[in-house]
């Protein structure tokens, strides 16, 4: 459809809310799929809290036991075994979440993508695409999670560095409307970065390039979008973010029942499908929007037929 292009923010929450109903069958197929491994990373999750927990005793009975005993070193070599689990089970648990985001991440891209190609969707094809995608989404990622790291290590020192010019200014009104600059800015970057590489993991499902090559193809992609991008994006932070706060207000309360770690995990997954599917939606806008063409295999299926984009 050519007049994808003309969409704006509530046009593509429309669009996106649209889609969540109207394949509402396919997409509870795949999240119901998915969803048995999220319970298993909120069981390592568990694990996690436990053990933290025992190494905060051992800690306790370390902080009253004498020094150079016998009880203390066997304290002391229970507490650091504890640790080099917390620190496995920790990475594992990382592991997992990354495992659910590439499965996600390309079986839902894939599903709107054949949505809007008028491609027959099913359930088996739909997972037949994993194989295909998963190397590339994951090099992506990676990529992602490397850029990220490197854009906070940047905010690190350049708080350092105003820190120390701060010394010089003995103005406390300065201080503060400077610093709250500082914070718009860092967290404006943040935002947009986040976008890019949002917009990178779906080009790494629906075209040949993945990694760096796709980040520099977002980056590009999104100008003339730029500003509807970072607000939906925006929107769906701080929904993640609310359910977020809720959930662990109720666990501080003493309210950790069985249904509401499943509303926590349900709601989440929600959340995850939706940004997915906008974020496909704010692709297939771009794309429009810079008259591209749009490759029609529904990715790998056996070959690309090239597609208009007046026949999106």
């Amino acid at each position: 459809m050519e007049e994808m292009q003309y969409l704006g923010f509530f046009g593509i929450i429309k669009e996106s809310i649209k889609i969540i109903f109207t394949w509402r069958k396919i997409l509870s197929q795949i999240s119901l799929a998915l969803l048995s491994l999220s319970f298993i990373i909120s069981a390592f999750s568990e694990i996690s809290h436990f053990l933290m927990a025992k190494i905060h005793h051992d800690q306790r009975a370390l902080n009253h036991t004498k020094a150079d005993t016998l009880n203390f070193n066997k304290l002391s070599n229970l507490a650091t075994s504890d640790i080099i689990e917390l620190c496995l089970f920790t990475v594992a648990s990382y592991v997992r979440k990354l495992i659910v985001s590439l499965l996600y991440t390309s079986t839902v891209v894939y599903t709107i993508v054949c949505v809007y190609t008028s491609r027959s969707i099913t359930f088996g094809r739909v997972m037949s695409v994993i194989p295909k995608v998963w190397k590339r989404l994951m090099i992506t990622l990676l990529w992602s999670f490397l850029a990220l790291f490197i854009y906070i290590v940047n905010i690190i020192v350049t708080i350092l560095i105003c820190y120390l010019l701060f010394d010089l200014i003995h103005s406390p009104a300065i201080r503060l409307i400077l610093g709250f600059i500082l914070l718009i800015l860092f967290l404006s970057g943040l935002v947009y970065i986040s976008v890019i590489l949002d917009l990178a993991g779906v080009i790494s499902v629906l075209e040949d390039i993945y990694g760096l090559q796709a980040v520099f193809k977002s980056k590009n992609l999104i100008k003339g979008k730029t500003r509807i991008s970072i607000a939906i994006k925006l929107l769906l932070t701080i929904g993640s973010m609310a359910i977020g706060i809720v959930f662990d207000v109720f666990m501080a309360n003493g309210y950790g029942s069985g249904f509401l770690r499943l509303g926590d995990a349900v709601l989440g997954f929600l959340f995850l499908l939706f940004g997915l599917i906008t974020q496909t939606v704010i692709y297939l806008v771009c794309r429009s929007y810079h008259d591209e063409n749009i490759k029609k295999s529904a990715l790998f299926l056996a070959k690309y037929v090239p597609l208009q984009v007046k026949d999106v």
